[in-house]
């Protein structure tokens, strides 16, 4: 157990010795909180109140309970009494809220400070708030994902004008790829059908940190012009400092209308028409990351044609197709337009349903198994779904939102079938 350390440094008064200490802790990039026995603050470095929002006086006699919200993870909590009651000491992270109610997610440790008979006399917390690196480490691959995903070129220059990024799209789009203009200037694609008014309006805008659109003739790798409807945007630093450009272009032409139908294609089920595995987990990704940034809860429900295999077993596999496309159709029909529909796999389908409470889901759930259940098909008869229906979590991940929903698939399954199970 720490006990209360001396003040003394070698070779330094005890005056001295304190006011260095002091002067480390003032000038900490860590945010630094005392608390006595009782967790009432005593002392807030200058880097906590920047943090929360919070004065000093403010802070002052306040048990660190005031920094909680709805976001703050209760057994997270749990676990720092029970830490600190055995073995004194504390490391964890979740979410503090600061004074203008605005979350961020904090790591941090708590130590205790023992008096001479061995009892907590002090606690010291060291915090750090690791919001923006949570969010790099979290959404930085998939954001590339979507970038790269994305049927628009789009590049991204250093404040120089040097290329360090271009999407597939801008392949597509350029006939160049990504690997040969990195390091290049964007220059590569100039038609020469502009004169120098126009780019001395370009960086007009550009200089003065105001995005410019135009429309722009590019040159493609093999020397045929594109007429491309062009957006660059400037992008500051903390600093307030142009650091980057971010360029998207649109070719208009029908050579790549008739691209995006062979990208549009890959990402859609042949035989429904609803997006294909593979498209339905970016739209999962993209649902979980736009519901923890708005901090907005989705729903996702999960259905599965009940004894599919005795239909393809008994009937064939085009009469099994035709419940396949029957499904689907019920799908597009009975949910909203802002919903998605997947065709998961085999007779597995998924709906994501953005801005909806589980209690709407499960009304929507519904209306879909009803609308199946009352159709009859020819030598088949009834068929129907088992589905499940559950709501997205703060601390959610795809694997976690799909297991639970699987599972409620599975209850309904369990419970008799034709059912709606939810949680």
């Amino acid at each position: 157990m720490t006990k209360v350390p001396s003040m003394n440094l070698p070779g330094i008064s005890a005056d001295d010795s304190l006011m260095l200490l002091r002067a480390a802790t003032e000038l900490s990039f860590s945010s630094i909180l005392v608390t006595d026995a009782q967790h009432r603050i005593l002392y807030a470095n200058p880097a906590f109140c920047a943090t929360t929002g919070y004065s000093p006086d403010e802070l002052e006699g306040q048990n660190p309970r005031i920094l909680q919200g709805p976001l703050t993870d209760k057994s997270v909590i749990e676990k720092l009494r029970n830490d600190l009651d055995t073995t004194g000491h504390f490391t964890g992270s979740t979410f503090n809220y600061r004074k203008d109610g605005r979350p961020y997610l904090v790591e941090w440790t708590i130590s205790p400070v023992m008096d001479e008979s061995g009892k907590p006399r002090f606690y010291i917390s060291v915090q750090k708030d690791i919001t923006q690196l949570q969010a790099e480490q979290s959404t930085g691959n998939l954001f590339i994902k979507a970038i790269d995903a994305a049927y628009d070129g789009i590049f991204i220059t250093t404040a120089d004008g040097v290329i360090e990024f271009a999407n597939q799209g801008f392949e597509i789009i350029t006939g160049y790829r990504p690997a040969e203009v990195v390091g290049l200037k964007p220059s590569v694609l100039k038609s020469g059908e502009h004169d120098d008014a126009f780019y001395k309006d370009l960086w007009g805008h550009l200089t003065s940190g105001v995005p410019f659109r135009a429309m722009v003739v590019n040159r493609h790798k093999h020397g045929h012009k594109i007429h491309c409807q062009q957006t660059i945007t400037p992008v500051k630093n903390a600093l307030g400092e142009i650091s980057h450009y971010i360029s998207i272009i649109k070719d208009l032409s029908d050579r790549v209308f008739e691209e995006l139908k062979l990208r549009e294609q890959a990402s859609h089920d042949g035989l429904t028409g609803l997006l294909n595995r593979r498209a339905g987990e970016i739209e999962l990704d993209l649902s979980l990351l736009k519901a923890q940034e708005n901090s907005s809860p989705f729903c996702i429900l999960m259905a599965d044609i009940d004894d599919f295999k005795a239909v393809n077993d008994t009937f064939g596999h085009n009469r099994g197709d035709d419940v396949i496309e029957c499904v689907a159709g019920v799908l597009e029909k009975e949910i909203r337009k802002t919903d998605k529909a997947v065709r998961w796999g085999g007779e597995e389908f998924i709906v994501l349903l953005p801005f909806c409470g589980l209690e709407k889901a499960t009304v929507i759930a519904e209306s879909i198994r009803i609308a199946l259940a009352s159709q009859v098909f020819d030598e088949i008869g009834q068929v129907t779904l088992s589905i499940g229906v559950t709501e997205s979590r703060n601390e959610d991940t795809p694997t976690s939102i799909l297991d639970r929903v699987d599972q409620l698939l599975y209850d309904s399954k369990r419970g008799g079938k034709n059912r709606v199970t939810a949680a």
